[in-house]
């Protein structure tokens, strides 16, 4: 049986990491991309080439992942990107937009242009460029009808998110570019979907933590189950998503939130 191929971005940590290694766990062929070294308009820091390596190196992907460093704000280079998965592997099943940065902590009208754009840039036009460049590559592959693109959200996607207002805004994109996407795909087999994750256990929900003057633990309490989500338990949802099976979702909003409740 042919190997299922996936690009996934943002894969250095948190979410991305585990979403890298769960598809590899499950026996797809992944390139697993990273910028790795983050604006300096970012509040904490971002993965290091280590951190991306080490995702290559986890027994828990079974020798298939290959990493790359690839900034989502890059274009031609998600191009690139993609032309080398399907260079080495023939083929590209999924793709999974998972490269995102938090800032704010101001009320929209004091938020800052350059954090305005940053996250614009990254968070939204990033999941753009990543659909950009890989869903030819599945039209054109050799079997469309098995293709995914996963975008990951955020609650924020569906609500407004106090002092948050340019991430707020960036996350409704996706969504809507998600759900646009699905549209343009009609008749293809090709589907697309956004998975929404509540408060991980991640850099950014620790960043974000920080913003609030608040803990990871006090955020945790917004969410029904009232603790922090783990990256295994969005990496387990996306993969849902992307895989055959996945196709019933296509063009849906997916809550992997823990019922986040604002």
């Amino acid at each position: 049986m042919t190997r299922r191929v996936a690009l996934v971005t943002g894969a250095a940590r948190g979410m991305g990491a585990a979403i890298s290694l769960r598809l590899a766990h499950q026996g797809y062929d992944v390139l697993a991309v990273d910028a790795c070294e983050g604006p300096d308009a970012i509040p904490y820091a971002m993965p290091t080439r280590a951190e991306l390596d080490g995702i290559a190196d986890d027994p828990r992907g079974a020798g298939r992942v290959t990493v790359r460093v690839v900034d989502v704000r890059d274009a031609a280079a998600l191009r690139d990107a993609v032309a080398e998965a399907v260079d080495r592997w023939g083929r590209l099943d999924v793709a999974v937009a998972a490269a995102g940065v938090i800032a704010g902590g101001a009320p929209l009208w004091e938020t800052p242009c350059d954090q305005v754009d940053l996250l614009w840039q990254v968070n939204a036009l990033g999941v753009w460029h990543t659909a950009a460049a890989a869903v030819p590559a599945m039209l054109d592959g050799p079997d469309p009808s098995g293709c995914r693109f996963v975008a990951v959200a955020s609650a924020a996607g569906g609500r407004g998110l106090y002092h948050l207002s340019a991430y707020t805004a960036a996350k409704h994109a996706v969504v809507g570019m998600v759900r646009g996407l699905a549209a343009d795909l009609v008749g293809t087999g090709v589907t697309a979907v956004a998975v929404s994750p509540g408060g991980t256990r991640t850099d950014m929900l620790a960043a974000t933590a920080d913003i609030y003057g608040t803990t990871t633990n006090d955020l945790a309490h917004h969410q029904l189950v009232r603790r922090t989500l783990d990256p295994e338990e969005i990496a387990a949802t996306v993969a849902l998503c992307a895989s055959r099976e996945g196709a019933a979702l296509n063009g849906g909003v997916i809550a992997a939130d823990g019922g986040f409740a604002g």
